[in-house]
């Protein structure tokens, strides 16, 4: 992590550029826990970058003072991917939604999770396209009514975090944009992360999708329907925490404590497991069948792409740069008639 010279507080990590988004976004929430974090951990805005590609979530980089790179839809990892093999001593973030991430973007998403680039990504997802005005995105739900699904949506939706467990994405973690404390410890553990670390955020888009997250974001009623992941505690949830899950085949079921069932008898969280199977059975969790999960589902070590691919393992211990010229009018070029 790139210490600054001087502290600096949560408002130095703000930019001149007016705010562009709707008054109540959810995005607001997420921009003030990222400036508190970035604070924090002492980032420098020198060596700190956000990538972005297309749609609300992507005016993210121009609201932050620190370098910024706007791409095309859906590229904004693999731009990250290049700038951080290339510069490995910056600290790289991607911002996407989950139009840009998971529809023209999904396969860039899937491979610099696979690969385990040492970049962190933030996936805003609000199960609508907002910036074009409200058609459905690939996490939008059957049935759901939009501009562009004037009858219901037919489609299964992507469940972003079984894409990137799928993908062997070594951080993976979801919050909800208004639960502030949460937010914040999540997103401080994604940047202290070594590897790719992915974060899904519950963002509400009062505009187009007004209320789709309403049993994780209303605090009457949410402890009902969220567990909150905390590592190597069972899992427990509800108002008067009464209930928890256990394992059940292959599967997780949901029982009451009481009449013989105890804490030990539920399933206990381990996000360092190396494997991703007990982090995929809660990813499958969903409201309202079952309650869903909030927190880190996944912290393991592996060795990231730059070290997989550090000069020394090749044939050629130190290559350089070489000549781009000779390189294009060299022996191996061809000549078409």
């Amino acid at each position: 992590m790139n210490v600054p010279r001087k502290a600096l507080s949560p408002a130095d990590y703000a930019s001149d550029q007016e705010i562009r988004w709707c008054p109540g976004c959810g995005d607001f929430a997420v921009l003030a826990q990222m400036k508190k974090v970035l604070a924090k951990i002492g980032a420098r805005r020198e060596t700190t970058v956000f990538v972005s590609g297309i749609g609300c979530a992507a005016r993210f980089p121009y609201y932050v003072e620190t370098y910024g790179l706007h791409g095309i839809h859906g590229r904004a990892p693999a731009i990250a991917t290049g700038l951080k093999r290339i510069r490995p001593d910056l600290d790289v973030w991607v911002i996407t939604g989950d139009g840009d991430g998971l529809s023209i973007g999904v396969a860039h998403l899937l491979h610099a999770m696979r690969r385990n680039t040492d970049i962190k990504i933030l996936l805003f997802n609000n199960r609508i396209y907002g910036l074009t005005k409200g058609q459905f995105s690939p996490t939008s739900e059957p049935g759901q009514v939009t501009r562009s699904t004037p009858f219901g949506l037919m489609l299964e939706p992507l469940n972003p975090l079984t894409t990137a467990i799928a993908a062997n994405c070594s951080f993976v973690a979801r919050a909800v944009d208004n639960q502030a404390a949460s937010l914040g410890e999540i997103l401080e553990r994604a940047a202290r992360h070594k590897g790719t670390a992915f974060v899904e955020i519950y963002q509400n888009c009062h505009v187009f999708n007004d209320g789709a997250f309403d049993y994780a974001r209303d605090n009457k009623i949410r402890a009902d329907h969220v567990v909150e992941l905390r590592h190597g505690e069972p899992l427990v949830f509800g108002r008067e925490h009464d209930r928890g899950l256990r394992q059940s085949g292959f599967g997780l079921e949901v029982v009451r404590l009481g009449d013989g069932i105890t804490e030990d008898d539920l399933l206990r969280h381990d996000e360092k497991m190396d494997s991703p199977a007990l982090a995929y059975m809660l990813a499958l969790m969903e409201h309202p069948e079952m309650p869903e999960v909030v927190g880190v589902l996944r912290d393991v070590e592996r060795p990231t792409q730059n070290e997989l691919m550090a000069p020394g393992d090749g044939p050629d211990p130190d290559p350089g740069l070489g000549d781009l010229e000779d390189l294009l009018r060299g022996p191996e070029s061809w000549v078409v008639e």
